[in-house]
């Protein structure tokens, strides 16, 4: 396994169709210092997604933020991406490990499902995600997810759990305070008006909570 963190901010890109302006927004927020970066897209063209996911490879091996692909796992493996996120119509778990190797990191989808994560773990799973935690603008149909998911006891202790879906700085604290890890961002830096500076107080809040919120079960 790279090592990766498994504690801070996990920063979504936004759809965008020129490659140019994305990669500038990109590098502004990688100037923050993000946990992880995930390149989604639901652009039509596949050629424009494979460019873009290129250059957003390259943008995050610059400055050592691994990347994760959505929904693609060979996507993820033809830029040579850290990972793939997988929701409930992109694929096998176990496949994708297998495919993966051990190295790479392997996330996914959970939404309200307890069972879900519990069952990706087993299937080889590097961490799970629940949401939509809050309305969210990106997926406005998505189920609510309920924040007591975030507590649930794992399996292990290194069972790395991610809220997604409406988070905001401010609505952070309570997602820690309830046993999220990673917190999945997309508006929040995108539409800030310094996204490396939103990136940064993204950092100072996981500092100031280092030590993590006691889990229940």
């Amino acid at each position: 396994m790279i090592d990766w963190p498994r504690r801070g901010l996990y920063l979504i890109t936004p759809d965008d169709e020129d490659t140019e302006r994305l990669a500038g927004r990109l590098a502004r927020a990688l100037e923050g210092g993000p946990a992880l970066v995930q390149y989604r897209s639901k652009l039509r063209s596949a050629a424009l997604r494979r460019e873009q996911a290129g250059r957003v490879a390259e943008l995050c091996r610059r400055v050592g933020v691994p990347l994760i692909i959505n929904d693609s796992l060979e996507l993820a493996l033809e830029v040579e991406a850290d990972g793939v996120h997988l929701g409930r119509d992109d694929g096998d778990v176990v496949r994708a490990r297998r495919r993966l190797g051990a190295r790479s990191i392997l996330g996914v989808s959970c939404y309200d499902e307890w069972d879900r994560a519990e069952r990706g773990w087993e299937a080889g799973a590097d961490y799970v995600a629940f949401g939509a935690m809050f309305p969210s603008l990106t997926k406005p149909e998505a189920v609510r997810a309920p924040m007591a998911l975030l507590g649930h006891r794992r399996p292990t202790s290194t069972s790395v759990v991610a809220a997604i879906g409406g988070i905001t700085l401010e609505r952070g604290p309570q997602l820690i305070a309830a046993g999220a890890d990673l917190l999945a961002v997309i508006g929040d830096v995108f539409d800030a008006p310094d996204p490396g500076a939103r990136v940064a107080a993204w950092r100072a809040l996981f500092d100031r909570t280092a030590n993590g919120p006691a889990r229940v079960s």
